[in-house]
């Protein structure tokens, strides 16, 4: 008996060791991995230059407080500021610590200025912000919140992509509206560009915040740096996490110099957050995607591996009924319970994930080359055949 308490529903395979796009369990059977611990190794694994770069500083210096300066922080902060909107970062862990500090820093920004009343966030059904208690009843995912009231309040929710509903949610209490710019566990359902921007002139003209949250599709995910960066908007405040650490914890909340003036000394903390092993290896992350080339490729490769599974959703129509997403984040929705589709993927000795809405989200490292995707559709293609 396991004495890992049951949080999860895991399969009965563990893994010793992994290279690229490649995992080898304990048993020596080796799976094409499209899963990437959910998005986070994003330049596979073990990749060369990120295990050089963790024992160079492991031999160094792991830890130190907050209360001191730390150049590692300093440089991958001006990196995250100079290749987005942002102004300041607030480094913390996780995604789901990404994301309330992005509460935090939105309520505060109203309370500073005066306006204190406004404190209450509009978010979209089918979202997903994390896993602790505000994230959740922001999410409002009855399946995730049962049990774990009384709820967190301050959330609106409204239906994704119902734009009138969306409008008549803001109050003179609303502080921010928070979306994902691709929801991810919630299906793979991308904002298209000509919502994100009368979404950001709806924000400005109701005089609130633009929370974008890009914990699983920023950081090259999609093609581009910040998946925000297609439709050529600005947001005010982005949580991240996953790619930012190739495989190693790292959050981050990344604000413009507006809504910063409310976050003091004592505001935020975090203990781990922002340390010198893990700013090494989000420098070393780095490093790798803003080479020239690197994003244009995932853009390339992206297109190619969606052309493809276009393409199997006109041969396998009885069980292939869309395929959604951007970049290097794909979801297939199917006419078959994806439960189902994904022990087939298993056993073909493909890893991918489920998501709502009965789809299978399809997230290869984005070192993933074009002969990966075509080892990809044809155990997709095998998989669709046993239905």
């Amino acid at each position: 008996m396991s004495s890992i308490l049951g949080t999860y529903k895991r399969r009965d395979v563990s893994f010793s060791e992994g290279k690229g796009v490649y995992l080898t369990s304990t048993a020596g059977e080796k799976y094409l991995d499209f899963v990437s611990g959910i998005a986070v190794n994003s330049l596979g694994h073990c990749h060369p230059y990120l295990v050089e770069a963790i024992k160079k500083q492991s031999e160094k210096l792991w830890h130190v407080s907050n209360v001191f300066t730390i150049p590692e922080q300093e440089r991958l902060a001006k990196r995250l500021t100079d290749n987005s909107f942002a102004d300041f970062v607030i480094f913390v862990n996780s995604g789901a610590e990404a994301t309330e500090a992005s509460i935090k820093v939105a309520r505060k920004y109203f309370f500073e200025i005066g306006q204190p009343e406004r404190n209450r966030i509009i978010t979209f059904e089918g979202a997903f912000h994390g896993r602790t208690l505000a994230a959740l009843f922001a999410a409002n995912n009855k399946e995730h919140t049962l049990g774990f009231g009384p709820r967190v309040d301050g959330f609106d929710q409204v239906p994704f992509g119902d734009h009138e509903a969306l409008k008549k949610a803001i109050t003179k209490n609303t502080a921010a509206i928070m979306l994902e710019t691709v929801q991810g566990e919630g299906g793979v359902r991308v904002v298209p560009d000509y919502c994100l921007k009368p979404l950001r002139k709806l924000c400005d003209d109701s005089g609130i915040l633009l929370i974008l949250d890009e914990v699983q599709c920023g950081i090259g995910r999609t093609g581009k740096l910040f998946a925000f960066e297609w439709a050529n908007v600005d947001p005010d405040i982005v949580p991240i996490a996953k790619g930012i650490g190739g495989g190693f914890p790292i959050g981050a909340c990344l604000v413009n110099k507006k809504v910063a003036i409310g976050m003091k000394p004592g505001t935020h903390g975090s203990t781990f957050g922002g340390n010198p092993l893990a700013m090494s290896i989000g420098n070393a992350v780095l490093d790798i995607i803003l080479k020239k080339g690197f994003l244009e490729n995932v853009q390339e490769v992206g297109n190619y591996f969606e052309k493809e599974l276009k393409e199997l959703q006109k041969k396998y129509s009885n069980v292939i009924e869309q395929v959604r997403g951007i970049g290097l984040l794909r979801g297939i929705k199917l006419k078959i319970d994806n439960n189902k589709f994904l022990d087939h993927l298993f056993q073909n000795k493909m890893l991918a994930v489920k998501a709502g809405d009965n789809v299978v989200r399809l997230l290869p490292p984005l070192i993933v080359e074009k002969k990966d995707i075509d080892k990809a559709i044809r155990i997709i293609a095998k998989t669709c055949s046993e239905f």
